[in-house]
């Protein structure tokens, strides 16, 4: 998480890269015509449009920003079996945790929508939205203090 607060308050998606889910876990794990453009063209696409817009929501003072702390909900991690959601194989994934930081000491948030765990390990899949209408970043319910976490299905 401290490589995406990273890629966020410099505004460089490239620092985020070791938070995200890997691409050749994303090969072995979608049953999808093109899965390496899939990967390319729309998850790490839309990961640098949601950072873009991340850092435009800290606005002027981003770099003073401060990660606080990453709260994920443990009662929404659930298991996708194999064959769900254009999947091969099954994984754990949890929607909805969220960013906690401090600004100009006031504490505040957004989310990240989804998370997949691959061999032990919890990447961003999704930071902003998972489905969205255009090619623009989304920051996922931002909020003066912690913020909540709702509930929500991921496919």
């Amino acid at each position: 998480m401290s490589a995406l607060w990273e890629a966020i308050i410099t505004n460089d998606p490239a620092r985020g890269t070791k938070a995200f889910f890997p691409k050749g876990a994303y090969l072995q794990l979608k049953s999808i015509e093109d899965p390496s453009s899939d990967f390319s063209n729309r998850l790490l696409y839309d990961y640098s449009l949601d950072i873009h817009a991340a850092h435009a929501l800290l606005g002027a003072g981003a770099r003073r920003a401060r990660l606080v702390r990453v709260e994920v909900p443990p009662g929404y991690a659930h298991w996708i079996p194999p064959n769900v959601c254009y999947n091969r194989v099954g994984y754990w994934e949890t929607p909805n945790s969220r960013l906690i930081y401090r600004e100009h000491r006031h504490l505040r948030s957004f989310g990240i929508a989804s998370m997949i765990s691959w061999r032990g390990v919890w990447y961003v899949v999704h930071l902003g939205a998972i489905l969205r209408s255009g090619a623009e970043g989304v920051v996922d319910a931002p909020a003066a203090g912690p913020g909540v976490a709702e509930p929500s299905s991921t496919c």
